[in-house]
């Protein structure tokens, strides 16, 4: 995904809405916080994280397994934002 295909940003807040209330907090406070300084490949790397399951990403996040590795860093600034 390149910069001219960039997830909008409403487009971006509505997909981070999750089932869990948990995830809501971290993927809200990550696109408040981190996301509007985050590098092309940290932003793609959070859009990929978004088709993830649920369970998935809060086991990442919790570091009960381990993030695949093109999700490592963006799960690390979701983690260190816990």
């Amino acid at each position: 995904m390149s910069s001219e295909d960039a997830i909008p940003d409403g487009q971006l807040r509505w997909h981070a809405r999750r089932g869990l209330q948990e995830l809501d907090l971290l993927l809200q406070r990550y696109l408040d916080q981190r996301y509007p300084r985050a590098s092309a490949a940290e932003r793609v790397s959070f859009a990929a994280l978004l088709e993830q399951n649920d369970p998935d990403i809060l086991d990442w996040v919790l570091g009960r397994r381990p993030a695949p590795e093109h999700l490592a860093d963006v799960i690390r600034a979701l983690s260190s934002g816990r």
